[in-house]
């Protein structure tokens, strides 16, 4: 079934609404991570739970005021490899400058390096016991790890637009999570450590773009399956009515996913966990006080995000 330029209009409306693993699905992934932490270090974060939920979506509140921040949420695979093959991608940021511009680097995503630079900041948060950036680090990371794991932050067909699906990441990302998580299982067990943080940032960029075309195909062929007068209705989010995907349309592609955003995020949580008592350990496993809670200037709370242009990509509104 084709798209109608009206819903594509409306898409785009959409994606102005939604956000990046939306932000009720990134303080979910937040919250739970402190329920996968060992006990001396949870104490921590459990003190602070509230605080490093709410400060889980403000790498997304930054994109509104700082054009640095974009690139820190995506990699475009398919915009980076000369063969086709991630592994032509260099690990490491120092080797990928030598072998590509800065500037593209930062045009196709840098997701992973991200990923990377802000754990270090964490270990080094835990060495000064800086208790204000060890929240302030754990956030951050929690969301940029979050973001790795939806397979469209890893490809150049980002929203569907080279396939007629405009739309559809924030129908995967934001509008499923929201309708569905609560029956998701999102307690994940206990945290590993992770030897190579780097690495598994990288193994995690892999797992997601190898679902690209899955989260694309499926889609797809369900559209075809329903009326355009079916795939769509109003809902009311924030006050107001919005049109988008129908609630029968997420169920039924919910269903035709056969579980894969709660294992996505089931993945991601333990993931966040895994990094923050890594860094911990990397840092010598600081003792932090059990019941310290922390004050943050948060300047990202007094961004009206909704009022506002988001610099750079538009997709992940």
């Amino acid at each position: 079934m084709k798209r109608s330029p009206l819903l594509l209009i409306l898409s785009f409306v959409m994606l102005l609404i939604f956000n990046a693993w939306g932000f009720f699905a990134h303080k979910k992934i937040n919250h739970y991570a402190v329920f996968a932490l060992p006990a001396k270090l949870a104490n921590f974060y459990k003190a602070n739970i509230d605080l490093i939920t709410e400060k889980a979506v403000d790498p997304d509140k930054r994109c509104f005021i700082d054009s640095a921040e974009g690139p820190r949420h995506f990699i475009d695979i398919d915009d980076y490899r000369e063969d086709r093959q991630i592994d032509s991608i260099p690990v490491h940021w120092s080797q990928a400058k030598e072998k590509f511009q800065e500037r593209q680097l930062l045009k196709n995503g840098i997701i992973p390096w991200q990923i990377n630079f802000t754990y270090i900041k964490l270990v080094k948060a835990f060495q000064s016991k800086d208790y204000s950036k060890i929240i302030k680090h754990s956030a951050d990371l929690g969301h940029y790890i979050a973001d790795a794991h939806v397979p469209l932050h890893t490809t150049k067909n980002y929203n569907g637009q080279l396939t007629d699906q405009i739309g559809i990441h924030a129908f995967w990302e934001s509008r499923l999570p929201e309708m569905f998580a609560g029956k998701y299982n999102l307690l994940v067990g206990k945290a590993i450590y992770i030897e190579d943080p780097l690495n598994e940032a990288w193994n995690i960029v892999r797992e997601s773009n190898q679902l690209v075309d899955s989260v694309l195909s499926i889609e797809s062929l369900l559209n075809k399956k329903f009326k355009a007068s079916q795939k769509n209705s109003f809902i009311e989010r924030n006050n107001q009515l919005l049109w988008t995907y129908s609630d029968n349309y997420a169920k039924a592609y919910h269903h035709a996913l056969n579980g894969m955003v709660e294992r996505r995020m089931r993945k991601t949580i333990l993931r966040v966990a895994s990094y923050w008592y890594s860094a911990w350990l990397e840092a010598g496993q600081p003792n932090l006080a059990p019941t310290a809670k922390i004050q943050l200037e948060n300047k990202q709370d007094s961004i009206a995000t909704q009022d506002k242009k988001r610099i750079g990509r538009e997709e992940w509104m």
